[in-house]
């Protein structure tokens, strides 16, 4: 979007930083993300239908998929790190918003975080088998709206 806190591109469109909070408030009217880590293939990016559900997002994926062996440390209650991408744009505007959110991600085993991470509601898209929920723990929240003045 821009390179500063605040500026006016080339069209005379104005970035605005956008602080956490509000950063979830878009999040959590969103379906659609986008994880991107490193996997044994290189730098992955995926889309998922996920739900922001006590301020961590949680998505479905199948057990033994290249997410779930990619995302998998081995070390007992060791987490990834990885990036989560929302964003809603309107190219013949040229405005809208983008939210990058960094956290630590991990198989949900627990049996009652299991049960807790049931109630976010969500439901894969795909079809087969996504019984493994996939919780993600925001470190960092950061976020950019590109507005156009008056």
């Amino acid at each position: 979007m821009s390179d500063g806190a605040h500026g006016v591109g080339e069209h005379g469109g104005v970035a605005q930083e956008l602080d956490p909070a509000e950063c979830l408030r878009l999040v959590a009217g969103q379906q659609i993300g986008r994880v991107a880590y490193n996997g044994r293939l290189g730098p992955m990016v995926l889309p998922v239908n996920y739900r922001l559900f006590e301020d961590s997002i949680v998505f479905r994926t199948a057990q033994g998929s290249a997410m779930d062996e990619d995302l998998t440390t081995g070390i007992a209650d060791a987490e990834y790190l990885i990036a989560f991408e929302i964003d809603e744009l309107d190219p013949d505007r040229q405005e809208g918003w983008s939210v990058l959110i960094h956290g630590s991600a991990h198989h949900v085993t627990d049996a009652d975080e299991r049960s807790s991470v049931a109630q976010a509601g969500v439901t894969p898209w795909v079809g087969g088998v996504r019984d493994l929920y996939m919780r993600i723990r925001p470190t960092h929240i950061a976020g950019r709206r590109i507005t156009h003045p008056g």
